[in-house]
């Protein structure tokens, strides 16, 4: 193992005492440096994707990515604060792939900048290997100035491909890094670049035996490092947290290991500055920058106190002049070929959801994604294609449309292919798309030639192997309602799909039911061209408004668990079953995006609005109350009053925010289910102690609501003058509909 006994980044004083064997002192001569003796500082980005640039949002002139040449500056800044020698800058993963100076340069010219930066140290994303093994190692072990660590990343006899962990001096105190990258590197890069000829894995990251494996490569380069010295242990990691596999995220393995005093993350492209607890109960601190340089991670460790401090930077505004320049001379190489016009497009083409503003592309469907599909499947002639969500990286503004935003879109370098495959894999890929659903997912699929439902109320039954590569469906499908063109999906038919090597040959994103499928067109065209070609040749140069919808045009349905979005509904409680049910029905909706609100007393205006939601909101004629007017139920009392089922609370008023009695409940269902032709034998409540408090208006109707099983009351009381909760209604709404839409024994629940 090599170790480091300082950085590389040194003054010559420094370098050559360290050539005699010596130990270097901070720089007295630092004033600045002085004052914050006895610091060190970590300064660390992670999922870069070739944001090189600063950028700064139009309207506010706020900074939105900081640009190398800001981590350059901040750097610089640092160094004054603490001395140069107290100063490492690394970065955890994914920096060389997501921009087109990436892809025209398979990551070489990512690599310079970095060099010009001044990064000590990083680790492979698993993006690092997407322009190839041979590539990446050539960046690696001879293009970068500074060291790439790996403690899992090993053939198959165990021989690590890159060093495990380095150590730095800083003073008398040693730091040693320890390089960590995800398993998901097998199947969120190109899976063959792993492997033989022959399609066998050469290569392991430590991924098998559900996290053990990981956790034990990850213990012995800890327990390595500090055995050689290190008084503190810094992880670089490319785990993640949210949306990775869960025995593979950081936390995950802090919990599962000792001795790391720091876990410096990535691959989520997640923020987040935190503490988490280690297997003994040891504080750990966590953190993650985001992505695109929104952020610097600084952390600082107090060698005098033991104190480890982390914050994340964000809005730097200052730029390293010489940094600055380097960048501008690389954007202006590549400058008049990526801004010739290719196209236009009448509409903006997204990756995210309009609402929310939040990527949509890996967990629903997208304009952008139709559009991927539709190219693929219409230039290689297929009847169905797919475009996995993670490999449509960048939306494309209304307007002209350059070479630029297209690889931005596509800036893998993938290449078309067209196979023949049968239905049922067809179905086995879209159930492996869908088994993270709603969480995000990059190889949820995007579709052309079908449409599909995904019901996540179904749990996923995906079962995978330790490479995270499909085995099989276990149990019930959530992909429902299939349909290819106008006819069901037919698992024992043949299909010719269109997608690109990377699904296709190479097992991407796990879907490797299609590698032994015949290949009728094999890497005909690159995707940024499928891509261009399609919206020239098919389209006639112009995107329009046949994509303008941002959430597509309806080829897939998503199925969501109707109590998700509530934060005040209990799953537990005995009313959940009947929310999720009227939630789903569309019978009731949330007083807000967030809350059911189900002790909130209901109101005529509430009550009306359900039964009218529930008769499917048909049109309505003019109305005699008069207080209805611009109301959100004005619609439900004009249909009740036509129907007959209110006469309104005085002549000419509805009365819609008043609240309703139990027994008024009653009679309301009752005479509906009678203009349905439902009605029940003479009810019976002398079960009831309070039976004599119904009204004799409403006698009958109370009778009715018992014996059909709308109202059972609760504790042998039907408490006929009092009002109900939109919790109840929910309970009444099931037992109404039980009763007027099946035979034999209603369903009676407390209500």
């Amino acid at each position: 193992m090599f170790e480091m006994n300082s950085k590389k980044i040194l003054s010559l004083s420094l370098a050559a005492a360290l050539t005699l064997g010596l130990g270097a002192p901070a720089l007295a001569a630092d004033e600045t440096a002085a004052k914050e003796d006895g610091k060190i500082v970590i300064l660390h980005t992670n999922d870069v994707h070739c944001q090189i640039d600063q950028a700064k949002d139009e309207e506010s002139g706020a900074v939105t990515a900081i640009g190398y040449a800001g981590v350059a500056a901040y750097k610089a800044e640092m160094e004054a604060q603490y001395g140069a020698d107290n100063v490492t800058l690394v970065d955890a993963g994914d920096a060389i792939q997501g921009g087109a100076i990436g892809t025209l340069s398979k990551g070489s010219y990512i690599v310079d900048i970095m060099n010009e930066v001044g990064y000590d140290l990083a680790i492979p994303g698993n993006h690092e290997f997407d322009y190839g093994m041979d590539n990446f190692l050539t960046l690696a072990k001879e293009k970068a100035d500074y060291d790439y660590l790996c403690c899992n990343f090993t053939d198959l006899n165990g021989k690590a491909v890159l060093d495990a962990y380095k150590l730095v001096d800083y003073g008398d105190v040693t730091v040693g890094f320890v390089g960590i990258d995800t398993p998901e590197s097998f199947t969120k890069s190109t899976p063959t670049y792993f492997q033989n000829d022959k399609g066998e894995y050469i290569y392991s990251f430590s991924q098998g035996n559900e996290g053990k494996d990981l956790y034990a490569a990850v213990q012995k380069a800890v327990d390595d490092a500090t055995k050689a010295g290190a008084d503190y242990v810094v992880a670089l990691g490319h785990l993640g947290n949210e949306g990775s596999t869960d025995v593979w995220t950081s936390k995950s393995v802090i919990a599962n290991t000792t001795g790391i005093d720091v876990f410096i993350d990535g691959h989520s492209h997640e923020t987040y500055d935190e503490t988490v607890q280690n297997k003994d109960g040891e504080d750990v601190t966590l953190a993650q920058t985001g992505t695109k340089l929104a952020n610097i991670g600084k952390v600082v460790i107090d060698t005098k106190t033991g104190e480890i401090t982390s914050e994340l930077v964000t809005g730097y505004d200052k730029q390293d002049e010489a940094v600055a320049s380097y960048v501008a001379k690389v954007n202006e190489e590549f400058d008049a070929v990526l801004q010739e016009v290719v196209a236009k497009s009448d509409v903006d083409l997204t990756t995210k959801d309009p609402a929310t503003g939040n990527r949509a592309v890996r967990n629903a469907e997208t304009n952008l994604g139709d559009l991927c599909a539709d190219a693929y499947r219409v230039m290689l002639d297929a009847d169905i294609a797919f475009v996995n969500g993670g490999g449509v990286r960048a939306d494309i503004a209304a307007g002209e449309i350059t070479y630029e935003d297209i690889i931005n879109v596509h800036p893998f370098g993938n290449e078309a292919c067209l196979v023949e495959t049968n239905g049922q894999d067809i179905l086995d890929a879209l159930e492996m798309g869908a088994r993270l659903c709603p969480e995000e997912n990059g190889g949820f699929l995007q579709v052309s030639g079908l449409t599909y439902t995904i019901d996540t109320t179904i749990p996923s039954s995906v079962v995978l192997n330790d490479e995270g590569e499909f085995v099989k469906v276990d149990d019930e499908y959530r992909v429902k309602d299939v349909m290819v063109g106008d006819e069901p999906l037919d698992v024992n038919k043949t299909y010719t799909l269109a997608s690109h090597n990377y699904m296709l040959k190479n097992g991407g994103d796990g879907f490797v039911m299609f590698k032994d499928d015949t290949v009728l067109k094999d890497c005909v065209m690159i995707d940024n061209a499928v891509l261009i070609n399609y919206i020239v040749d098919e389209l006639g140069g112009v995107v329009g408004e046949a994509y303008s919808n941002p959430t597509g045009d309806g080829r897939i349905t998503i199925i969501k668990d109707a109590l998700s979005a509530y934060t005040d509904v209990d799953t537990s409680a005995w009313y959940a079953e009947a929310v999720r049910s009227v939630v789903t029905d569309g019978y009731m909706n949330g007083t807000s995006s967030t809350t059911f609100a189900p002790a909130t007393t209901v109101t005529r205006g509430m009550v009306y609005q359900t039964l009218y939601n529930m008769a499917g909101s048909p049109e309505v004629g003019e109305t005699t109350f008069t207080d209805v007017e611009g109301k959100w139920y004005a619609n439900a009392a004009s249909w009740a009053e036509a129907e007959g089922l209110t006469s309104g609370v005085s002549a000419g008023v509805f009365g819609g925010d008043r609240t309703m009695s139990r027994q008024e409940l009653a009679k309301v269902f009752a005479d509906y289910a009678a203009k349905q032709g439902v009605t029940a034998a003479e009810g019976d409540l002398s079960s009831f102690t309070d039976a004599d408090q119904v009204a004799s208006w409403a006698q009958d109707s109370v009778e009715q609501a018992v014996a059909m099983g709308i109202i059972a009351g609760s504790n042998n009381k039907l408490n006929p003058t009092g009002t109900a909760s939109r919790a109840e209604l929910a309970q009444i709404l099931v037992n109404f509909e039980n009763a007027t839409t099946q035979t034999g024994e209603s369903t009676e629940a407390a209500a």
